[in-house]
Parts: structure tokens; sequence; C-alpha cells
């Protein structure tokens, strides 16, 4: 009996201490885990061109809201859609509209040249700000947003574009606040955005 109490009572600390061991391991990944999702960002410096030339960074845009999305102007349905939702957004928000400066930039050098860049988001309204470079350039940028994009099909200009579709929000000082998935109405963006406009920088949830 003797013996079999001092087995049981081995076992009882051999689990006790494969617990204790499991749990700190839990414990460490964890702080691992978090403290690499706190080191990812979202945004950062770029250097690109507006169709009419001008070279622009990310630190000309400071001082204003920045919707940034990243696309190409023969996108067949994600593009113009999530366009058009930004030119509603800016006609709910009014006055406030000219805190937010929404910036199209395309994932398209070979084919979006700056008279297409200009024409295209004029056409959903003229707010919006095509941003163009070169394919290093821009490979750098949606690098620092987090964005992909992939070219399918063969031929010079028969082919199609796979991108990211969100819609990323820049506070004035240039830090991610949140996105916008691609279903996102124009009502809501710009409901969510009068809550944003009406906090200091810094303060917004990203989400």
């Amino acid at each position: 009996m003797k013996l079999l109490h001092r087995s049981l009572q081995r076992c009882v600390v051999r689990l006790l201490i494969l617990l204790s061991v499991l749990f700190s391991s839990a414990l460490v990944i964890g702080k691992l885990s978090a403290h690499a999702a706190s080191a990812v960002t979202i945004g950062g410096p770029f250097t690109l061109s507006t169709p009419d030339g001008t070279t622009v960074t990310d630190q000309t845009y400071r001082g204003k809201w920045l919707l940034v999305y990243f696309g190409y102007t023969f996108c067949p349905n994600s593009c113009p859609t999530m366009l058009l939702d930004i030119a509603t957004a800016l006609e709910e928000l009014g006055p406030d509209a000219t805190k937010v400066q929404p910036l199209f930039i395309t994932v398209d050098p070979q084919r979006d040249t700056p008279q297409v860049m200009q024409q295209y988001t004029r056409s959903f309204d003229p707010r919006i700000i095509g941003l163009i470079g070169t394919s290093e350039q821009i490979a750098v940028t949606a690098q620092a947003y987090g964005a992909y994009y992939v070219r399918h099909g063969p031929g010079s200009n028969e082919y199609v574009i796979d991108h990211s579709t969100y819609l990323y929000v820049m506070d004035p000082e240039g830090k991610f606040v949140r996105a916008f998935r691609d279903d996102t109405s124009g009502e809501c963006i710009a409901n969510l955005l009068r809550g944003l406009l009406k906090s200091k920088p810094g303060d917004g949830a990203a989400g």
C-alpha cells in the first residue's frame, strides 16, 4: 500500500510539474504573439506622383484624414464600387469633407497613365486624387500598407489584377486608424468618419 501511495504521489507531482510547464509555455507564447501583433504597422513613407506630375509623399497630406485605396482603372467591379462609395461619403460629410483626402493608388502603372488616372478619378469625384509611380515605388507603398496585388493573364494589355480591397483610414498624423471592407456603403463610411473627425489624432481604434 505504501508503495502504491508513493507511486500515486509521484504521478501527481509529475502531472503538476507538466501542467506548470505547459502553462508557463502558453504565457510565453502569448506574450510573444502579443508583441508580434503590436509590432505590425500599416502605412509609412512613400513617394508617388499626381497625374499633373507633382511629386507627393506621405508628409504632403499631414493634417488631413486619409482614405487610401489600392486599385486600377481597368478594374471591372471592386474599384468603381469603392470609388462611388467614397464619393457618396464625401457628399454625406458636407463641409467636413474638407478634412478628408481620398487617395486612389494604382497597382497598374503600365496602363494607368497620368491622363487615364486623372479622367478616371474625376469621373467619380474631383476631390479623389489618383497617385501613380514606378513599379518599385508602388510595390514599396503597397507593402507598407499590407496591400497585395497579383497580375493574371497573357498579353501586354489583356490582363486583370487581383488586389486587396480594403479602404485604409489614416489620421492627420499618418497613423492607421481602421480599415473599411469593400462592402461598406458610402453612408456608413461617412457616419463612421464623422465620429473620427471629432476625435483627436491617435484616439481612433483600428477595426
